[in-house]
């Protein structure tokens, strides 16, 4: 998904003003400087594309590694090859200057904060939300503390640690039966892209839910449904003003919105604008802007929320701080039916980053 975000802001960035820089980070955590920018925009051709080459890894480009320091030189590329074939093999070293970092990395080390510290470590300018938003939007259960804290709207859940779960397993059961009866939904407290998520109907099936969530994630998010729940979700830009999109909804082609309803099953159905009332809409962008704001967020983040069909109660369910990127993703159609290329918004965020920037460099670091 990452890869195909990313070659959509490559296909729409406007060449006259920026120069792009393809840098691909390998699932071994290597980096590299690719020798050309990613192609493919579909999703699911390059969740094929990776399946194929867990057979075959695919090694492209130069090696590059970040200076996590402020420096005039943000990366520094190596090619191994000088002096191959004697004792002592010399490597070439050649240093490049980045204005702008465009962190187009879903799920773990890449939304999660981690990657931001190091571009904070950097001092250089980046797109999106820092390194505490990043850490909040990713974990669900800190993050519905937070939602909490500010009087957001969240459906009744459980957090269960995979230590707890292993030594009081039948406990944990009936503790969360009682506690959010049944169905429920069980997921990986820090993952993305639905993966690792199941619907519970049962004990049978909550304790299997348990156990998939648990070998992704020491910590496990455990929520009572919400009774006919409508999938809406709400676009964000924007950094201490932001602005909403309009509302979306997202209608699953399974039982529920899971990853290969996402990315694999073209017959899931977006419907932009979604069909609410106007104080319903109303309310799901002011409900966005106060999410992204709690959380702290800058820059772009998706609002996913649950509409229940049986109250009309409308719950946050999750912030995105990194949202699927391609044109055809959520976040883009949204902000495309809200007035907003998607051309528009890759300039719009660069902006908003070296504007951020700017501000933090007028920050005092040191009382002398």
């Amino acid at each position: 998904m990452s890869l195909a975000s990313a070659a959509s802001v490559f296909a729409h960035l406007d060449r006259a003003r920026y120069e792009g820089v393809p840098i691909r980070i390998e699932k071994d955590g290597r980096w590299t400087l690719a020798d050309k920018p990613p192609a493919s925009m579909i999703a699911g051709d390059v969740i094929e594309q990776a399946r194929l080459e867990v057979a075959r890894p695919v090694r492209e480009g130069r090696e590059v590694h970040f200076v996590a320091r402020p420096s005039d030189e943000t990366i520094l590329s190596i090619d191994r090859s000088q002096g191959r074939g004697t004792d002592t093999p010399a490597a070439l070293v050649t240093g490049l200057s980045l204005d702008v970092i465009f962190p187009v990395l879903h799920g773990p080390y890449g939304e999660d904060g981690t990657i931001q510290g190091l571009l904070e470590l950097a001092n250089i300018p980046y797109v999106g939300a820092g390194v505490l938003a990043s850490a909040v939007g990713m974990d669900k259960a800190i993050m519905k503390i937070v939602f909490a804290g500010r009087g957001l709207p969240v459906c009744p859940y459980r957090v269960v640690l995979r230590t707890d779960w292993e030594r009081h397993q039948d406990q944990t059961l009936k503790d969360l039966e009682s506690a959010l009866g049944f169905p429920m939904f069980v997921k990986p407290a820090n993952l993305g892209s639905s993966v690792g998520i199941s619907k519970a109907k049962d004990t049978v099936s909550l304790r299997e839910a348990i156990v998939l969530a648990g070998s992704f994630d020491r910590k496990i998010i455990v929520e009572a449904a919400v009774p006919g729940a409508r999938e809406i979700e709400c676009g964000v830009l924007g950094n201490d003003d932001p602005e909403a999109s309009v509302a979306g909804e997202v209608v699953p082609s399974r039982e529920f919105y899971d990853y290969e309803a996402k990315y694999l099953d073209s017959a899931s159905e977006v419907i932009i604008p979604a069909d609410l009332p106007a104080p319903v809409s109303n309310d799901i962008r002011r409900l966005s802007i106060d999410a992204f704001k709690a959380i702290d967020g800058a820059g772009m983040a998706r609002v996913d929320f649950l509409l229940s069909r049986a109250d009309g109660r409308i719950y946050v369910n999750e912030v995105n701080t990194i949202p699927g990127f391609t044109t055809i993703s959520m976040y883009a159609k949204l902000w495309a039916a809200s007035g907003v290329t998607y051309s528009a918004l890759v300039d719009r965020l660069i902006q908003l980053a070296t504007a951020r920037h700017g501000e933090k460099q007028q920050l005092r670091t040191s009382v002398t």
